[in-house]
């Protein structure tokens, strides 16, 4: 069995997910192939898109796809854009509706493996917290990371494109002003 089909078939976090209030199995969502130029490191799967399989396939998915400029057809092609989340599935709900983090077994077992089979990555987009700090390492917070976009060409720290961020696009409007034109631009270049 090689990796991806391992991963497609990871139960790692059976017993963790069985024991949320969704009760949920494991569902690793996640799309890629070696060819990708791009790769959108997310943090996991929420529940509309555990139930349906395709990675960003919400609200958040749209907005993402309106700041990188593209349509569906595009996002969706493996062959250029890897969709590699920080945990690939869903990780439950607590008792209070809130979605649970990332389980950290997830990237501690699957993320180096992983993203070692997508060698042609020339830009990488780091959607939220989660990803930001592994890919990054550092002990900003994810408005520190964002507004300093411009630190690296090849890496883009963006906030989650949930609608609890509104808030956040709007007190700072330099990120639809300088931050998305760029990343159109950085997109458009890899694609």
């Amino acid at each position: 069995m090689n990796l991806f089909d391992e991963l497609s078939n990871c139960t790692l976090c059976r017993d963790r997910f069985a024991a949320t209030v969704t009760a949920h199995v494991p569902r690793p969502v996640w799309r890629g192939a070696h060819t990708a130029r791009i790769l959108i490191a997310g943090q996991a799967p929420g529940t509309r898109v555990h139930a349906s399989g395709i990675p960003f396939d919400d609200a958040s998915g749209d907005r993402l796809r309106d700041w990188m400029g593209i349509d569906p057809s595009v996002f969706y092609d493996e062959t250029r854009i890897a969709i590699i989340p920080m945990a690939f599935c869903f990780p439950g709900l607590s008792a209070k509706g809130a979605d649970l983090p990332p389980p950290p077994i997830c990237a501690k077992t699957w993320r180096a493996p992983v993203l070692g089979q997508f060698p042609n990555v020339k830009l990488t987009l780091l959607v939220g917290g989660y990803a930001q700090k592994w890919h990054l390492g550092d002990a900003k917070t994810v408005s520190e990371r964002v507004a300093n976009w411009r630190a690296r060409h090849d890496v883009f720290p963006l906030p989650h494109p949930s609608w609890r961020n509104t808030g956040w696009l709007k007190k700072n409007p330099w990120f639809d002003r300088d931050l998305v034109p760029a990343l159109r631009r950085a997109v458009k270049e890899q694609l």
